[in-house]
């Protein structure tokens, strides 16, 4: 899993975006002091969100040292029209890996992370 901390506000719309756009479904967390959600996928928690309450304002915060979060996807031609559907902005590159084709979709969350979905050509046959 990876963790991403955030004030309430910001929180809620990273939670939205990784399960608007992921399809990620918020699942049972454990009793903890702080404000938060586990993100599932295929019965497992890999996005937890967790509140950030005496962050800094936004100016403030630096975006350390996670440079993206990659998750190995099918259906790319689904996927693009849903993420023009809500209006998520994304770079599309292809990638020769090993004679395969691997498509790669960047984006970034609410608060700044980049995502990168990985489609082999494979997988979408």
């Amino acid at each position: 899993h990876f963790n991403i901390r955030a004030p309430r506000p910001l929180l809620d719309a990273v939670r939205d975006f990784y399960v608007d756009t992921l399809g990620l479904a918020v699942g049972v967390r454990p009793a903890v002091r702080s404000h938060g959600y586990w993100l599932y996928l295929s019965g497992q928690p890999i996005v937890h969100l967790m509140e950030w309450m005496d962050a800094p304002d936004a100016a403030g915060i630096s975006s350390g040292y996670l440079d993206h979060v990659a998750f190995s996807c099918d259906d790319l031609e689904g996927m693009t029209k849903k993420l023009s559907a809500l209006g998520v902005d994304f770079n599309r590159r292809e990638l020769d890996y090993e004679g395969a084709v691997i498509t790669q979709l960047k984006m970034r969350d609410p608060t700044g992370n980049v995502v990168e979905l990985n489609f082999t050509a494979s997988a979408d046959k």
